[in-house]
């Protein structure tokens, strides 16, 4: 109850200074019947105990003060707020756990006159509850002349409450210290690890069993999981409190309070992990989320060592989905912002699930998804080709010695650096290397990369020029310089497109394909096979920009193109306004990152508004450098 909301409060203040009121004034004015108001007044003058009364003269209730210091003081202690009904949560948890426990309906106006809100508030509240309830297949129902009667299957009612309304109904209802202490036990006994989901799925059957609430015939699927070994874990517990309690739980709540269990988070331990059985199918879903994630975003996922812990996720995700177990996350959001490409991924592999499975990844489960890949291609850049550079330098060992030093403490440790003295420095040597640091004028020419540092030297600097030479192969790059981003590298004049407004995306897309294959860019087969590949869905980032990407059978390099728009044009429910066309080489090389590179440098366009005005505004292709080009 809130400030407001209290009636006692309301009548008192009403009522102060001298005003009189009639009781059908004070209803109106509360919004409930003169019957609550003359019940209020009577509560009212109990709780004054004489130091004030409400008096009723001529029709007219008016205030009469006998001790200001008394009534003062209980005033204070009648008006203060009631927390369980300071919300429209707390007050729909205390509505549902009224209809949830009722023998037979229940009246508005007695609801509404326990929590001392006006019949108004209770109506808006039963709205909201009613919204809820009806998404969860349940429903509240208007009984006339009767009251409200709570409808609805016991099973959709105990998800419904575990997922919106544990805490309100049950937060001050712990089990029983020896039924604890049981559970302590068998998990203790078993390669399980409890958690809060458990205690909470036990806690409401106990609650709902104990008060003639059974739950009754349960999906097919669930009667397969008492073959699971977890099944024989939660039947001996439940056989221990059954005979504490003096009762026998039949089949189906057993599997209730097993649900947490399968769909529990795979164990950090790994020996308790591998005590679980783990489901045969999960390697094949695996293979096909990572074929479909090849076939989506041309990107190799190699198996790291930490693939069966993937798999158990795996299941107990499919499990959490096809059996209703939530499993929120604290970093959705954050991860949803930092790792764009993993959450695309992640994306990928919920269509396969849901394709499989008939199950729908939900948001939380998906930020999951997206941490396991994000893993993923950290640990496949790892396996890469060790990357190889040469220090030359013509001052001596030493100083060779000390540049190494610090350059060791600025590249990633997989990069093997070696020392080479200027003498040998020959176009045949230097070409063994990706990358050459200098001190002094190579005497010779070389195609690989050169960047030139003084003995002692801005690590932080150094840092952004080491990135974009690890590119040089692969991009026209015609300077090491951070402020560029690495696609400028693929880009000329004759892959930039600007669009007067009038095109829609397809007609926007059909022209770029038909430059490039006019170029020789792409074969002429591109554009039948971009049109299918755009059939199951554009790959798109923040609403705003689409990359349309197929395979392209001329060449072994990526082909990137990108057109903007003055004005965004309505694709698919999204206002684009840039278009990344990308044709993508049909045999790909996992011992470069060039294409997650050039994914992460679009999806980080995407989150610079003024870097995407910039880009988008460009008019020739000189303009796009000019955007581009960090520090314009």
């Amino acid at each position: 109850m809130g400030t407001g909301e209290n009636r006692i409060a309301n009548i008192l203040l009403a009522l102060s200074r001298g005003h009189t009121l009639s009781a059908g004034e004070l209803a109106e004015k509360l919004d409930v019947s003169e019957r609550t108001i003359r019940n209020d007044i009577r509560q009212i003058n109990d709780e004054l105990k004489g130091c004030a009364a409400v008096e009723f003269v001529q029709g007219r209730c008016s205030l009469q003060i006998y001790d200001v210091e008394a009534f003062r003081t209980a005033r204070l202690r009648m008006t203060q707020s009631d927390e369980r009904f300071n919300s429209p949560r707390n007050r729909m948890d205390y509505v549902l756990g009224k209809l949830m426990r009722a023998e037979g309906p229940l009246l508005t106006d007695e609801l509404a006159y326990e929590m001392s809100i006006g019949r108004s508030t209770l109506v808006s509240d039963l709205k909201k509850l009613r919204t809820e309830l009806t998404a969860n297949g349940l429903s509240i129902v208007g009984k006339t002349s009767k009251g409200l009667v709570l409808e609805g299957g016991e099973t959709n009612l105990r998800h419904y409450v575990l997922e919106n309304a544990y805490d309100g109904l049950y937060r001050d209802y712990p089990l029983d210290p020896e039924i604890t202490e049981l559970v302590d036990r068998a998990f203790a006994e078993s390669p399980f690890e409890q958690s809060e989901a458990f205690q909470r799925f036990l806690t409401v059957m106990l609650d709902r069993f104990l008060t003639g609430h059974p739950l009754e015939n349960l999906p097919q699927a669930f009667y397969s999981l008492t073959a699971r070994q977890e099944f024989q874990a939660v039947d001996r517990l439940l056989e221990e409190i059954g005979c504490f309690l003096h009762v026998e739980f039949p089949p189906e709540e057993k599997l209730f309070v097993l649900l947490p269990i399968v769909g529990m988070r795979t164990p950090a331990d790994a020996e308790n992990m591998k005590a679980i059985e783990l489901d045969q199918a999960m390697g094949p879903l695996a293979d096909k989320i990572f074929c479909q994630i090849k076939k989506e975003l041309n990107i190799v996922l190699e198996r790291p060592e930490f693939m069966e812990e993937f798999l158990y996720h795996l299941m107990f995700m499919i499990n959490r989905l096809r059996f209703h177990v939530r499993l929120k996350s604290d970093v959705l959001a954050e991860l949803r912002e930092k790792y764009p490409l993993a959450w695309q991924m992640g994306g990928v592999a919920a269509n396969v699930i849901r394709a499989e499975y008939g199950v729908e990844v939900t948001e939380d489960e998906k930020s999951y998804l997206a941490s396991y890949f994000g893993v993923f291609l950290e640990e496949t850049a790892k396996r890469r080709r060790p990357f190889r550079a040469a220090v030359v330098c013509g001052t001596g060992r030493v100083t060779a010695r000390l540049v190494a030093a610090q350059l060791k403490r600025v590249l990633d440790s997989s990069v093997e650096l070696s020392l080479l003295p200027v003498e040998k420095a020959t176009p045949e040597t230097l070409s063994e290397f990706g990358l050459i640091f200098t001190t002094v004028q190579i005497p010779c020419q070389t195609d690989q990369p050169v960047i030139f540092i003084h003995e002692i030297f801005n690590e932080q600097e150094l840092r952004h020029k080491i990135e974009k030479a690890k590119y040089w192969e692969q991009v026209d790059v015609p300077v090491l310089d951070n402020n560029w981003f690495v696609m400028v590298g693929l880009l000329d004049e004759s892959r930039f497109f600007r669009f007067t407004g009038g095109e829609s995306y397809e007609e926007a897309v059909e022209q770029m394909v038909a430059s490039l294959t006019e170029q020789g860019e792409v074969d002429e087969g591109f554009a039948q096979r971009l049109r299918e590949r755009e059939k199951m869905g554009t790959m798109a980032f923040d609403h705003a920009v689409a990359i349309p990407h197929t395979i392209q059978k001329i060449g072994d390099r990526l082909v990137l193109a990108v057109g903007t728009f003055p004005q965004p044009v309505r694709y698919l429910e999204r206002d684009i306004r840039l278009i990344f066309l990308m044709a993508l080489p049909e045999q790909v090389n996992s011992e470069d990152g060039l294409l997650i590179r050039v994914y992460e440098e679009i999806i980080s366009l995407t989150r610079d508004g003024a870097l995407m005005d910039r880009v988008t505004k460009a008019e020739d292709f000189q303009a796009l450098l000019r955007a581009l080009y960090r520090q314009a």
